[in-house]
């Protein structure tokens, strides 16, 4: 893949310079610097090999860790039928019973 990167007169002036100086070309000179700089995002990146840890807890344990917070009037204000009527409350269909 060829990246072009527009340079200003200054600053390309200063990568010759310094590829020169080095004894390498310009191109040379990018390509060390972008090594390095993917190296160090590599580094610090986490490991994408390994397969996320899932949690070892029971779901009721999970559902009972979420709600612990939600007041109790919160919950006196859910119908005592929803499981029954699930399809009533949640798409609006008439009630079984």
């Amino acid at each position: 893949m060829t990246i072009t990167v527009p340079l200003q007169p200054q600053e390309e002036a200063k990568l010759i310079a310094i590829a020169q100086a080095k004894g390498v070309s310009p191109d040379a000179l990018v390509r060390e610097a972008l090594d390095q700089i993917l190296d160090k995002i590599l580094a610090d990146a986490p490991d994408q090999s390994e397969e996320p840890k899932l949690e070892s807890r029971p779901i009721w344990e999970v559902i009972l860790d979420n709600m612990k917070d939600v007041p109790p009037e919160e919950f006196a204000k859910l119908p005592r039928d929803g499981a029954s009527e699930h399809d009533h409350y949640l798409y609006g269909h008439p009630k079984r019973a």
